[in-house]
């Protein structure tokens, strides 16, 4: 029996799944354009194959900006509710941001990419 996470936009308006059992793992993104889009210091997600993604509700009210040659990042066109990132170079793989998952995500983010970008205001360990 395949076991789903779940999640949805501020809204409401979309809702996904995406199979567990295709986690290849999670991480904080510190990158300057995760920081735009997210206001925060890094975006943070969860990367899992493309064919176990879903969305449940409201796949209309999905848009995708092209953030780079290489990047999508698909957001709530209503709410704007960061929910996905893609590689155009990776197809197979799809980034899920962890905020919007119901319940709470349970799993570990280990890796952080670009650590040169973190702000020097986060506190210390």
């Amino acid at each position: 029996m395949t076991e789903y996470l779940r999640g949805s936009c501020l809204c409401g308006g979309i809702a996904y799944k995406v199979d567990r059992k295709t986690l290849r793992g999670a991480s904080h993104c510190y990158c300057q354009m995760c920081q735009k889009q997210h206001g925060a210091a890094s975006g943070t997600y969860a990367n899992f194959a493309s064919e176990g993604f879903s969305y449940e509700k409201g796949a209309e009210l999905v848009a995708e900006y092209h953030s780079s040659d290489h990047g999508r990042r698909g957001f709530c066109k209503v709410c704007g509710s960061t929910l996905t990132w893609r590689s155009t170079q990776s197809p197979d793989r799809i980034a899920v941001t962890l905020g919007t998952m119901e319940p709470e995500f349970g799993g570990e983010v280990r890796h952080e990419l670009h650590p040169e970008s973190k702000p020097h205001w986060l506190p210390k360990a």
